[in-house]
């Protein structure tokens, strides 16, 4: 790659030298000087230069220019409002027309005190109005979405949110509507801006026109604190910050991490944060009596916990979430197996350690030429952020292959792995393509315990780990799954597991606890001990239920699916003490000897798995490890997948039926349901069927469906997806009841 060819540029009277094509406004920040801006945002894409805020002096141009529109180039000499004269009264006039109707509501806006405008009113504006007319106003706050409210008389037409839309996120579902002065932002058929990125517009606005309904009113920047800390809600890790007051949560915004998120964030792990006031959240044990779960103190609870345990000996199984810290994972491991010699366990999917070899930041998407898409969950629905950055990709030029159930062909777990083995074999196009590529990525989306693995094989294949720009990722189904599973590694050496049957099932987390793989253990199970933020989630078939906290109340460490170790930080006190407290109570009752302090035993894990980094090292943007050598994989070792019920049937076909597709929508889960606002995101009942296999049966978007099979039987809508390949259907997990793999849909 040449070296880039630099030019000088003088700035108010100060020579800096910058890369050509370098933007005006970074060019001017490498000289030490600001040009303000409203409209500017160079995540956006090109500049759009609306607002004209940023107008400077060129010599050799007769009028003043948009700084943001413009490129470094040999020779250039600028003056902005510092030194010119005509620049400075060009700035004047923005700020006095952006505020001619703009109204005088700082006190009670939410955006008071953290306003762009505000502030560079302040410094660059007349300091007084020539406007003695009434200001226009309008109908106020006009619902967006239930999520986000419109101020419309505050709006400045910069564009940033209808840009985001439209080129970043790609819905193109905020638009600026009629000409003129009569210019506004809104929604086609003002529908709700329904998307999985739309609480971005939130922070991109410079003014207050966009704010959230949950934080409307609820703080002042003088009264808050801002924690930055890591999202536990997917595989991604973005990084957040979390707003609290008077010890509470009130918005999580997000943190600028280049190489994870590039400063996006997600609707669920932007608005999810309510659940930590859940109505039915635990916040004393329970346990079951006469009449069912009831109340007991922390020393009766860890009396029957303890109870429990040493009743079941050695036929034990744990459920893993995969959402845990890797430090709570490693005590409940410290606990099971050094305690108890209970070794057995169960997560839900985990990954491999040998995609080390091919570890590069996520950034590296949005600069690949060919990315290689495998396996049947949408990739927003497990990594939302992993999504955007396809998207970058695909806006730079980038192909996207996809091989599962909406791409070029359907592929069970299995088959998607042997796409993947095909794809290492010199006779194959694609394969070849990758092969001789700098900067090709593969992403595995499952569904799959052993996509890890396979995918790091077929990327050794194919010779990515010299390759700087090439990188493979796997997406699992949880947030930290691992390094949870390392942790229950790392707490002993591996035994032979028990087959006796379940003594006991302890169900570590809601995600575990909410799994139908992990109801079908506890049926088979003779006790069940939940740890569980919600009583609603095992209040039928646990016998001790011991209170969890949500990630935003843990400090502790977390690993993404890029392999980089992310540390939590704790926004508020919990209501119950953190787990890791109680577990190693309950351990030293065993003779184990556990730290309750995440530091200490981070210490501990990170001789063992990280190389004995420092959890300061971490700091605020943790880095990513370099690349380690190619080990092949082998099988996990300590916990296996748990199998959901439909994995437990025949796959035989019989006539006229489809192969089932569960999936887990990115707007699912406990966290989910107990959030109002954001009900409206959740799945709608309905099955998606290809175009020609809806045909086939006189199904038309809208109508209603009947699924059977094995006796089973549910009504949706149907709706017609035209991605969707034949012989496929896809229902959301949470409507999908008992059906197995293979149903029989008809028109009722």
């Amino acid at each position: 790659m040449s070296a880039p060819e630099y030019v000088t540029v003088t700035i108010d009277e100060r020579t800096v030298q910058v890369p050509k094509g370098t933007g005006l406004v970074e060019t001017a920040q490498a000289a030490g000087i600001e040009i303000p801006v409203f409209c500017y945002e160079p995540r956006l894409g090109a500049p759009v230069g609306a607002c004209r805020m940023c107008l400077v002096e060129v010599e050799g141009m007769p009028k003043l220019q948009t700084a943001c529109t413009l490129t470094a180039q040999d020779g250039m000499n600028v003056k902005t409002a510092r030194t010119s004269a005509k620049s400075a009264e060009g700035q004047n006039a923005t700020l006095e027309f952006l505020l001619v109707n703009h109204p005088l509501d700082c006190p009670v806006c939410d955006k008071g005190g953290e306003c762009p405008l505000q502030d560079l009113t302040f410094r660059y504006g007349p300091g007084n109005t020539r406007m003695s007319f009434a200001k226009r106003t309008f109908e106020k706050p006009i619902p967006i979405s239930p999520l986000i409210a419109l101020d419309r008389e505050r709006c400045i037409l910069c564009y940033r949110c209808t840009r985001f839309s439209s080129d970043v996120a790609e819905d193109g579902q905020l638009i600026a509507r009629n000409r003129g002065a009569y210019s506004e932002i809104a929604t086609f058929e003002d529908d709700p801006y329904r998307a999985p990125f739309s609480g971005n517009v939130i922070e991109l606005c410079p003014v207050g026109a966009l704010t959230s309904t949950q934080y409307r009113f609820e703080a002042r920047p003088w009264e808050i604190q801002d924690v930055p800390t890591v999202c536990g809600l997917c595989p991604a890790g973005c990084n957040v910050r979390a707003t609290t007051r008077e010890g509470r949560v009130k918005r999580v915004q997000s943190r600028n991490h280049p190489e994870i998120d590039a400063g996006w964030l997600c609707d669920k792990g932007r608005f999810t944060f309510p659940h930590l006031g859940a109505d039915d959240r635990v916040v004393e044990p329970l346990a079951r009596g006469p009449r069912g779960l009831e109340p007991v103190g922390w020393d009766e609870a860890l009396d029957r916990a303890e109870a429990l345990l040493r009743g079941a000996g050695k036929r034990i199984v744990t459920a893993l979430s995969g959402s845990e810290t890797t430090e709570i994972a490693y005590g409940l491991a410290m606990l099971m197996r050094q305690g108890l010699g209970a070794h057995s366990a169960v997560l839900h999917e985990s990954t491999s350690a040998a995609l080390d070899a091919f570890r590069a930041p996520l950034s590296t998407i949005g600069g690949a030429e060919l990315v290689v898409v495998v396996g049947d969950d949408d990739v927003v629905d497990r990594a939302p952020i992993v999504d955007l950055w396809l998207r970058h990709a695909r806006r730079n030029g980038a192909e996207i292959v996809t091989i599962g159930a909406r791409g070029a062909q359907s592929a069970t777990a299995g088959e998607a792995a042997d796409a993947l083995a095909a794809l290492a074999d010199p006779n194959d196009a694609l394969g070849a393509r990758l092969r001789a590529s700098d900067r090709a990525v593969l992403v595995w989306s499952g569904p799959g315990g052993g996509g890890g693995a396979r995918l790091a094989e077929a990327a050794h294949a194919l010779g990515f780990a010299d390759k700087p720009g090439c990188a493979a990722y796997h997406l699992p189904a949880t947030s930290n799954a691992r390094a949870v599973g390392e942790a229950w590694a790392a707490a002993a050496d591996e035994e032979e597991l028990e087959t006796e049957g379940i003594g006991l099932l302890v169900v570590s987390g809601d995600n575990a606890a909410s799994d139908p793989g992990v109801r079908a253990l506890a049926e088979r199970a003779e006790h069940v001990i939940a740890i569980s933020m919600f009583a609603s989630l095992a209040a039928g078939w646990a016998d001790l239920v011991l209170p969890a906290t949500a990630s935003l109340e843990r400090e502790g460490t977390t690993m993404n699916l890029e392999g980089r170790v992310q540390r939590l930080r704790r926004a508020v006190i919990p209501p119950v003490p953190d787990e890791l407290a109680w577990i190693s109570k309950l351990a030293a009752r065993f003779e184990v000897a556990l730290s309750p302090y995440p530091e200490a035993v981070f210490d501990d894990l990170s001789s063992q798995l990280y190389g004995g980094i420092e959890l300061a090292a971490l700091g605020e943007h943790a880095p990513l490890p370099a690349r380690a050598p190619y080990d092949a994989p082998a099988p996990s070792p300590g916990a296996a997948p748990a199998q959901s019920p439909q994995t437990d049937v025949p796959s035989d076909h019989f006539v006229g039926t489809l192969r089932l597709l569960r999936y887990r929508p990115l707007f699912s889960g406990p966290e989910v349901e107990r959030v109002a606002e954001l009900q409206f995101q959740r799945p709608a009942r309905e099955v998606a069927l290809s175009g020609p296999d809806a045909d086939r049966r006189g199904i038309a978007t809208g109508d209603a469906v009947s699924l059977r099979s094995n006796g089973t039987s549910v009504e949706l809508r149907a709706r017609v997806d035209a991605k969707l390949v034949e012989g496929v259907v896809r229902v959301a997990e949470e409507h999908a009841g008992e059906l197995h793999l293979e149903v029989e849909v008809v028109r009722t």
